[in-house]
């Protein structure tokens, strides 16, 4: 009496992935004046159409000069953040002397750079005033490049605000316009106005906006409600 094995059924092909990012939405902008710079951030983390929190802030003080903002993975925003205020600290126990703007933007570079392989899955905006008075906003990519401009918007919100940007700010495109940089209370208005505008057609951006000032008195925040829903 023979004995046969029941046929073996192979199933297909299987893949593993690993992947540890996810979108946490969310926009952060800048405008460098004359002498000051504003920063604007709203506070939503989301996770696809769930929120997590309403608040989670994007922008954080560096120094009395600079103020970090970032858009994308909010994990490794956070410990981005954690990173540079540590260098930071090493810089002023070893030098006796605060990071100027210039310093502080080729540190994220050294930093972004350092993580290329893995990087840190957000987009970084770094401003402030330099040490002669002038504002100044330096845009990062996720491997560190980086450039100085005069306006940015990162995030979600990114393509809605931008173009904005572009044409009240930097006067793209248009002819004998005055290409002068806004004044404190005008670039204050043009973040709410922009920011009140791109939650009606962001569900990823909301529920609050803080407004970052930095200029030759330090630092300085306000905040104002978005649309919650």
């Amino acid at each position: 009496m023979s004995c046969t094995m029941p046929p073996v059924e192979l199933g297909g092909p299987m893949q593993r992935r690993f992947d540890p990012y996810s979108a946490s939405g969310g926009t952060s902008v800048a405008i460098a004046g004359k002498n000051f710079c504003v920063i604007g951030a709203d506070t939503r983390q989301s996770d696809g159409y769930s929120i997590n929190t309403r608040y989670a802030p994007k922008a954080f003080k560096l120094t009395d000069f600079a103020v970090f903002a970032f858009a994308g993975f909010y994990a490794d925003g956070s410990i981005l953040h954690k990173t540079i205020l540590q260098r930071i600290q090493w810089y002023k126990h070893a030098h006796n002397k605060v990071m100027s703007i210039k310093s502080l933007a080729q540190l994220i570079q050294t930093i972004l750079y350092g993580r290329r392989f893995f990087p840190y899955y957000t987009n970084v905006i770094l401003a402030g005033v330099t040490p002669e008075g002038e504002g100044v906003v330096y845009n990062f990519d996720p491997v560190g490049n980086y450039e100085a401009l005069t306006h940015d918007a990162v995030g979600t919100g990114n393509s809605l605000l931008q173009p904005l940007l572009d044409n009240q700010v930097g006067k793209y495109h248009q002819k004998n316009a005055d290409t002068s940089l806004p004044d404190h209370d005008t670039a204050v208005k043009l973040v709410r106005d922009g920011f009140l505008s791109a939650t009606e057609r962001d569900i990823y951006t909301g529920d609050q906006l803080e407004i970052w000032t930095v200029d030759s008195q330090g630092v300085r925040v306000e905040q104002f409600d978005l649309k919650r829903d």
